[in-house]
Formats: structure tokens, sequence, C-alpha cells
């Protein structure tokens, strides 16, 4: 029979790519992984790994193993799930990773609305990369992540993880005096008229950063980054005070300062970013899973948007 925390242990050596990464990530050392991984070759009973000093490969049955693993740790997860449904309401507690912009406006009233529909459920938060999510969802670090995907900028699949879409927001050009095209014709992509301006990205490396430079490549050049700040209510201060153009999700405005959204010219593009709930494959019917997606779906208002400076694009 084969250990289905050995199994664990595969699937996340297949994706991770060294021991030591993996023994980092589940607070293991790397002898107690390589000790693990070795037992169950044995209970295998074919060759798993080949090592060539420090490294290691999959060999093909490891290859078609991870498959398999990934097949029976969903299946786990959704027992657990039933067995949840079957003790009654959501208890307990429900680890919540997020990005900062869902961090500041949606969680405080879905947090509010759990605490008054599921007074049983343990909500605890913790702001992160989406990036991380995948990692530490599979390790049992979070139970749920709030992540985003954009129109450019895809979020990729990750082994072991199932995501489920809770909403679409538009994005906007943000544009200041600074960045204005006085005198300029108009142009079909409201992005090419500012070409020449100074731009404001996120960190590069993050969805945010390549969602807006490959926005800018698909209206014909790449943006001049002036600054770099992941923080959209910073980014608006930064439009306002004429240091730049940006892109910002609606939720990165909702929360920004009325006087600052006032001085900052908004125009709506058919641009969109989605959020997700991610979740370990075969969790989604988990009670507490189900109550934060129906808090959320409820929470959030499509029709709410920025009410100064609005410009929409036909």
């Amino acid at each position: 029979m084969l250990d289905v925390r050995r199994l664990r242990l595969l699937r996340e050596l297949a994706h991770r790519g060294t021991i030591a990464a993996v023994a980092d990530a589940l607070a293991f050392t790397p002898s107690a992984v390589s000790q693990q991984l070795s037992a169950l070759e044995r209970e295998a009973g074919v060759p798993l790994l080949e090592r060539t000093g420090r490294s290691v490969t999959l060999t093909p049955a490891a290859t078609a193993l991870v498959a398999h693993a990934d097949t029976v740790l969903a299946h786990l997860e959704q027992a657990a799930a039933e067995l949840a449904a079957l003790r009654g309401a959501p208890a307990g507690p429900l680890r919540i990773g997020t990005f900062p912009s869902a961090a500041r406006t949606l969680l405080p009233a879905v947090l509010a609305r759990l605490a008054r529909d599921h007074p049983a459920l343990e909500p605890h938060v913790a702001e992160l990369d989406p990036a991380q999510a995948a990692d530490r969802l599979r390790t049992g670090d979070l139970d749920v992540a709030l992540l985003h995907r954009y129109d450019f900028a895809p979020a990729p699949s990750a082994p072991g993880v199932q995501t489920t879409t809770l909403f679409s927001e538009p994005l906007y050009l943000a544009s200041g005096s600074m960045a204005e095209t006085a005198g300029s014709p108009p142009a079909d992509n409201p992005l090419t008229a500012h070409r020449h301006a100074p731009w404001i990205l996120a960190t590069p490396g993050t969805l945010c950063h390549t969602m807006t430079v490959r926005a800018c490549e698909a209206a014909g050049f790449t943006p001049t980054a002036r600054h770099h700040i992941d923080d959209f209510t910073a980014v608006l201060a930064l439009v306002a005070a004429g240091q730049g153009v940006a892109l910002v999700p609606r939720l990165g405005i909702a929360d920004t300062p009325p006087h600052t959204v006032a001085a900052v010219r908004l125009t709506e593009l058919p641009l969109a970013r989605e959020t997700r709930l991610a979740h370990r494959a075969g969790a989604a019917p988990h009670p507490a899973i189900r109550a934060l997606a129906q808090a959320l779906r409820d929470t959030f208002a499509p029709d709410v948007a920025p009410t100064a400076g609005i410009e929409a694009t036909t």
C-alpha cells in the first residue's frame, strides 16, 4: 500500500524541483524528505528518482505516480468536505489568503457577514502575493485564497488547485495633468495617446505589472516605467501629482480618498480583472468554503463605480 503522505512529498518534488525546496516548504529536513521518498520507492517497487550528485529527477514511473497522487489527494479533500457538511453549519478555523485591494475593500464586509451568518466559523486572513497561493494551499498553510487574473495576464494553472470565478471588474486608465495630450489626434486605443508618458507600474514579476506591459504592447508601444508601486491608492495619488499614468482596477479605486479620485482622469477600458477563489482540488463542497464564496459574491457590488472624472471608451 502506498503511503499518502509520501505521495504528497513526491508531488511537491515534481512541482518544486529539489528536495531542499520541498523540505523548506513543509518544515522538514532534507534528509527526512529523502528517507520518505526512499520508503515510497520501496513501496512502489520501481525506481522513482534518478540521482545525479545533489540533484534528482523523476523517472517516468514517478511522473505517472504524481498524476495518481493528484487524484487521490483530491478525493481525500472531497471526503473531508462531505464529512464537514454532515457535521452541520460551518465551524472552526478557515485560513484565507488575499491580495491587498481585496483585503481593504471586500474582506471587512465579508468577515462581518460571516460573523453574522456563521458565528462558529473562525476566519484567519493573511495578505499574500497571488503567486504564492498555490504553494501555500497545497502545503495546507491556507484553506482558500483570493486570486486575480487579467485579460492580458492569465494566471497559470497549478496542480492540485482549483479556482472558481467570483466576479469581474473593469480596468481604468488613470491619467493626470502631466500625461495630458492636448492637441493630439484621437486614438482608437486610449493607451496610445499616452505612449510617450511616464508610467507607474507594479513590481516586475507580478500579474499587475505583466498586464500593463502587455496591454501597452498590444497598443503598439512599450511603457516607460518611472515608478514601481503595488498599492493602488498610492498609484492614484502619484497620478494626481502628475507623476505618470497607470492602469487600475475598480477595487483599486473604491477605497481611494474622494479628493484624489476627483483629481484624476479615469477612462474605462474594454479590459477586465477577474477575482477567483482558489482551494485544494476536491475541497469545493466544504461548507466553510461555500460560505465564504457566497459572502464574497453577496458583498461585491458590480454597479458601484468611481463617480468622478469617468470616461468610457466606445
